[in-house]
Protein backbone atom coordinates (compact mmCIF):
# COMPACT_ATOMS: atom_id res chain seq x y z
CA UNK A 1 0.00 0.00 0.00
CA UNK A 2 1.06 3.55 -0.63
CA UNK A 3 -0.05 7.02 0.33
CA UNK A 4 -1.12 8.89 -2.79
CA UNK A 5 -1.12 12.62 -3.41
CA UNK A 6 -4.49 14.24 -2.84
CA UNK A 7 -5.69 16.47 -5.66
CA UNK A 8 -6.28 19.98 -4.33
CA UNK A 9 -8.60 22.89 -5.06
CA UNK A 10 -8.11 24.36 -8.51
CA UNK A 11 -7.31 21.08 -10.28
CA UNK A 12 -9.87 20.59 -13.07
CA UNK A 13 -10.05 16.83 -12.43
CA UNK A 14 -12.24 17.59 -9.38
CA UNK A 15 -15.01 18.83 -11.69
CA UNK A 16 -15.00 15.92 -14.13
CA UNK A 17 -17.54 13.08 -14.19
CA UNK A 18 -15.97 9.68 -13.49
CA UNK A 19 -16.25 6.59 -15.66
CA UNK A 20 -17.61 3.27 -14.34
CA UNK A 21 -15.20 0.58 -13.20
CA UNK A 22 -15.23 -2.46 -15.49
CA UNK A 23 -12.18 -4.40 -14.29
CA UNK A 24 -12.23 -5.92 -10.83
CA UNK A 25 -8.59 -6.87 -10.61
CA UNK A 26 -5.42 -6.36 -8.59
CA UNK A 27 -5.08 -2.79 -9.87
CA UNK A 28 -8.50 -1.91 -8.42
CA UNK A 29 -7.65 -3.61 -5.11
CA UNK A 30 -4.37 -1.67 -4.93
CA UNK A 31 -6.17 1.60 -5.68
CA UNK A 32 -8.74 0.97 -2.93
CA UNK A 33 -6.04 -0.05 -0.43
CA UNK A 34 -4.00 3.05 -1.28
CA UNK A 35 -7.08 5.24 -0.92
CA UNK A 36 -7.75 3.81 2.54
CA UNK A 37 -4.20 4.46 3.64
CA UNK A 38 -4.20 7.96 2.12
CA UNK A 39 -7.51 8.86 3.79
CA UNK A 40 -6.33 7.78 7.24
CA UNK A 41 -2.95 9.53 6.83
CA UNK A 42 -4.83 12.73 5.92
CA UNK A 43 -7.21 12.34 8.88
CA UNK A 44 -10.28 11.99 6.66
CA UNK A 45 -13.43 9.88 6.74
CA UNK A 46 -13.90 9.49 2.98
CA UNK A 47 -11.94 9.71 -0.25
CA UNK A 48 -13.08 9.47 -3.87
CA UNK A 49 -11.21 8.41 -7.01
CA UNK A 50 -10.80 11.88 -8.52
CA UNK A 51 -9.23 13.08 -5.28
CA UNK A 52 -6.27 10.81 -6.03
CA UNK A 53 -6.28 11.55 -9.76
CA UNK A 54 -8.38 8.56 -10.87
CA UNK A 55 -11.50 9.32 -12.89
CA UNK A 56 -13.22 6.10 -11.86
CA UNK A 57 -16.48 5.66 -9.93
CA UNK A 58 -14.90 4.53 -6.65
CA UNK A 59 -14.74 5.86 -3.14
CA UNK A 60 -13.88 4.58 0.30
CA UNK A 61 -15.34 5.64 3.61
CA UNK A 62 -14.46 4.95 7.19
CA UNK A 63 -17.56 3.73 8.98
CA UNK A 64 -17.20 5.66 12.24
CA UNK A 65 -20.50 4.34 13.65
CA UNK A 66 -18.83 2.33 16.42
CA UNK A 67 -15.52 4.21 16.57
CA UNK A 68 -14.21 5.37 19.96
CA UNK A 69 -13.82 9.10 20.52
CA UNK A 70 -10.04 8.72 20.83
CA UNK A 71 -8.55 6.26 18.34
CA UNK A 72 -6.03 3.88 19.96
CA UNK A 73 -2.85 2.99 18.08
CA UNK A 74 -4.00 -0.59 17.39
CA UNK A 75 -7.49 0.43 16.23
CA UNK A 76 -8.95 -1.68 13.41
CA UNK A 77 -10.68 0.70 11.03
CA UNK A 78 -13.94 -0.43 9.46
CA UNK A 79 -13.81 0.61 5.81
CA UNK A 80 -16.47 0.36 3.15
CA UNK A 81 -15.43 0.33 -0.51
CA UNK A 82 -17.96 1.66 -3.02
CA UNK A 83 -17.46 0.81 -6.69
CA UNK A 84 -19.97 2.10 -9.26
CA UNK A 85 -22.30 3.42 -6.52
CA UNK A 86 -25.89 4.47 -7.17
CA UNK A 87 -27.95 6.36 -4.63
CA UNK A 88 -31.32 4.61 -4.64
CA UNK A 89 -33.20 6.70 -2.09
CA UNK A 90 -32.76 9.58 0.33
CA UNK A 91 -34.82 10.66 3.31
CA UNK A 92 -37.15 13.62 3.15
CA UNK A 93 -35.60 14.94 6.37
CA UNK A 94 -32.58 17.13 5.71
CA UNK A 95 -29.89 18.66 7.86
CA UNK A 96 -27.41 21.44 7.24
CA UNK A 97 -23.95 20.82 8.65
CA UNK A 98 -20.42 22.01 8.02
CA UNK A 99 -18.28 19.63 5.97
CA UNK A 100 -14.60 19.61 5.27
CA UNK A 101 -12.91 18.06 2.26
CA UNK A 102 -9.41 16.68 1.86
CA UNK A 103 -9.18 18.47 -1.51
CA UNK A 104 -10.00 21.82 0.15
CA UNK A 105 -7.78 21.75 3.24
CA UNK A 106 -8.47 24.47 5.76
CA UNK A 107 -11.96 25.22 4.44
CA UNK A 108 -15.46 24.15 5.41
CA UNK A 109 -18.82 24.46 3.75
CA UNK A 110 -22.36 24.47 5.09
CA UNK A 111 -24.11 21.75 3.08
CA UNK A 112 -27.74 20.66 3.34
CA UNK A 113 -28.16 16.93 2.75
CA UNK A 114 -30.73 14.23 3.46
CA UNK A 115 -30.07 12.63 6.87
CA UNK A 116 -30.43 9.08 5.52
CA UNK A 117 -29.51 7.40 2.27
CA UNK A 118 -29.86 4.02 0.58
CA UNK A 119 -27.05 3.15 -1.80
CA UNK A 120 -26.29 0.26 -4.13
CA UNK A 121 -22.70 -0.42 -5.12
CA UNK A 122 -20.20 -3.09 -5.96
CA UNK A 123 -17.40 -4.18 -3.67
CA UNK A 124 -13.80 -4.66 -4.78
CA UNK A 125 -14.68 -8.11 -6.17
CA UNK A 126 -17.61 -6.85 -8.25
CA UNK A 127 -20.31 -8.18 -5.91
CA UNK A 128 -23.35 -5.91 -5.57
CA UNK A 129 -24.57 -4.81 -2.14
CA UNK A 130 -27.06 -2.34 -0.73
CA UNK A 131 -26.53 -0.23 2.35
CA UNK A 132 -28.79 2.08 4.33
CA UNK A 133 -26.99 4.74 6.32
CA UNK A 134 -27.83 7.79 8.39
CA UNK A 135 -25.98 10.57 10.14
CA UNK A 136 -22.29 11.06 9.42
CA UNK A 137 -22.02 7.90 7.29
CA UNK A 138 -24.92 9.04 5.07
CA UNK A 139 -23.39 12.51 4.74
CA UNK A 140 -20.01 11.03 3.87
CA UNK A 141 -21.50 8.71 1.21
CA UNK A 142 -23.31 11.64 -0.41
CA UNK A 143 -20.22 13.87 -0.25
CA UNK A 144 -17.97 11.24 -1.88
CA UNK A 145 -20.63 10.33 -4.46
CA UNK A 146 -20.80 14.02 -5.42
CA UNK A 147 -17.07 13.86 -6.23
CA UNK A 148 -17.79 11.11 -8.78
CA UNK A 149 -20.13 13.51 -10.58
CA UNK A 150 -17.63 16.39 -10.51
CA UNK A 151 -19.37 18.24 -7.67
CA UNK A 152 -17.28 19.60 -4.79
CA UNK A 153 -18.32 21.27 -1.56
CA UNK A 154 -17.44 24.55 -3.25
CA UNK A 155 -20.49 24.01 -5.50
CA UNK A 156 -22.78 22.30 -3.00
CA UNK A 157 -22.25 24.53 0.03
CA UNK A 158 -24.50 27.41 0.88
CA UNK A 159 -21.72 29.09 2.81
CA UNK A 160 -18.02 28.33 2.40
CA UNK A 161 -15.42 29.61 4.85
CA UNK A 162 -11.76 29.34 5.71
CA UNK A 163 -11.09 27.36 8.87
CA UNK A 164 -9.55 30.26 10.77
CA UNK A 165 -10.72 32.20 13.80
CA UNK A 166 -12.22 34.86 11.52
CA UNK A 167 -13.85 32.27 9.27
CA UNK A 168 -15.38 30.38 12.20
CA UNK A 169 -16.68 33.66 13.62
CA UNK A 170 -18.26 34.54 10.26
CA UNK A 171 -19.84 31.07 10.08
CA UNK A 172 -21.23 31.39 13.60
CA UNK A 173 -22.66 34.82 12.76
CA UNK A 174 -24.24 33.51 9.54
CA UNK A 175 -25.77 30.57 11.44
CA UNK A 176 -27.09 32.99 14.06
CA UNK A 177 -28.75 35.12 11.39
CA UNK A 178 -30.37 32.17 9.59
Amino acid sequence: MAIRNIVKEGDPILNKVCRPVTNFDDRLATLLDDMRETMIAADGVGLAGPQVGMLRRVFVVWDTTDAPEEIPENYEYKFIDFVNPEILAVSEDEETAYEGCLSFPGHNGAVTRPVAVKVRAQDRNGEWFELEAEGLLARCIQHENDHLDGITIMESSEFFYEDTEEGRAAAAKKKEND
